[in-house]
């Protein structure tokens, strides 16, 4: 599995070297930073309430047996947390994704959770991600039932991202419940790393059929004279008469010609406008989404690629593969420009994706299939 560079988050408790914190502000900020949540189970309410009549049992009766087991509770409550607070100190988390990702699918990956105290074992650890809408999800938290001192383990977790863009920080959650379950104690974990997610490319409603259209109309803009026979079609004014097939003719009794399919590659020019109106982003990200989808589809079927935009100019596969594109859509977003510029290729199947066709068409863009919001809809729809 292809993995992107990412670097290990590691718990507050994890020995660091380096100077002592001498100032209190100092002091006061690493408390912030390293603070642990409780959460009290109801295992630990039953607890701390049998303590509670105990205890005013011995007040009351000033029984020194009732004081004694009053101790051994408290100490057996004082022991579940430093313990569980030893289970959680010196963990290590590392998260591998693969290098090619996409928003809304998915994903598997590789979860490493190491220990690095010398002797002492992690106890009845899970992992799971911070719930944010922005972060990458799991789709279920791990369990670990014990990590050795000095040792690591591995899982493979399934993950989703959101929506595209560059992931800069993940947020995870080391907990624990050991050794009595009655304290949950947890702890935040970030990875700060740089995962690109491109745009989603499975399709979204409308997006099949609009492939379908486009599909057909490259055919048959891309049919023409060559070595390759294509099919019989009926005659039309004005084509040379050295192409009819007089055997066709006969049998359907008016004339029929012989195409040939066209020798030069088959190049489609995709042209995304990243000039629109601000109240326009939430069709921008639909359109950045249809965009992948077709391009990823295109490229899957062998359809070379040139691919433009404000600042960006890029062929496929002359110029590299169909994952520079989608790194492109991953991060690209609406930009003010200059009027679009001419197409380069006239004799390209051409597709514009844009708010405003009327300047491409003043532009020389007149022929190209424009997809704006009237024809790609937030809701999938197409006229």
């Amino acid at each position: 599995m292809n993995t992107g560079t990412i670097r290990s988050g590691t718990l507050p408790d994890k020995i660091r070297s380096g100077p002592r914190l001498r100032i209190p502000w100092q002091q006061l900020r690493a408390a912030l930073v390293r603070r642990i949540r409780y959460r009290i189970t109801h295992g630990g309410l039953l607890f701390t309430f049998a303590i509670v009549l105990v205890g005013f049992g011995a007040v009351v009766s000033a029984n020194n047996l009732l004081f004694l087991i009053l101790a051994t509770m408290l100490a057996t409550l004082l022991i579940s947390g430093m313990v569980s607070r030893l289970c959680l100190a010196g963990l290590e988390l590392d998260f591998l994704v693969p290098e090619h990702v996409s928003a809304r699918r998915t994903v598997p990956g590789r979860l490493f959770v190491r220990n690095q105290k010398w002797l002492l074992p992690s106890f009845s650890i899970r992992v799971e991600a911070i719930r944010d809408p922005a972060s990458p999800s799991l789709k279920s938290g791990v369990y670990f039932p014990l990590i050795t001192g000095r040792s690591a383990q591995e899982t493979i977790v399934e993950v989703r991202f959101p929506k595209r863009g560059q992931y800069r920080q993940n947020s995870f959650a080391f907990s624990t419940s050991f050794p009595f379950g009655f304290l949950e104690k947890s702890a935040r974990v970030t990875l700060r790393r740089e995962t690109i997610v491109y745009p989603a490319i499975d399709p979204q409603p409308g997006f099949e059929d609009l492939l379908l259209g486009i599909a057909g109309e490259i055919e048959t803009h891309y049919r023409g004279l060559g070595k390759d026979f294509y099919r019989i079609r009926p005659y039309e004014a004005f084509e040379s008469a050295r192409h009819v097939d007089w055997k066709a003719t006969a049998h359907v009794g008016s004339l029929q010609i012989r195409e040939f399919a066209r020798e030069q590659e088959q190049t489609v020019e995709v042209f995304l406008d990243r000039d629109i109106s601000p109240d326009l982003d939430p069709w921008f990200e639909h359109a950045v989404d249809c965009c992948a989808y077709l391009v990823w589809e295109l490229s899957q079927r062998g359809t070379a690629i040139h691919f433009r935009s404000q600042g960006f100019d890029f062929r496929q596969p002359q110029d590299g593969d169909i994952y520079t594109i989608l790194r492109f859509l991953a991060l690209v977003y609406p930009q003010r420009g200059d009027a679009p510029e001419a197409p380069l290729e006239e004799s390209s199947y051409r597709i514009v994706f844009t708010s405003v066709p009327a300047r491409f068409r003043e532009a020389g863009w007149a022929g190209s299939r424009m997809l704006g919001p009237e024809t790609v809809r937030l809701n999938g729809d197409r006229e």
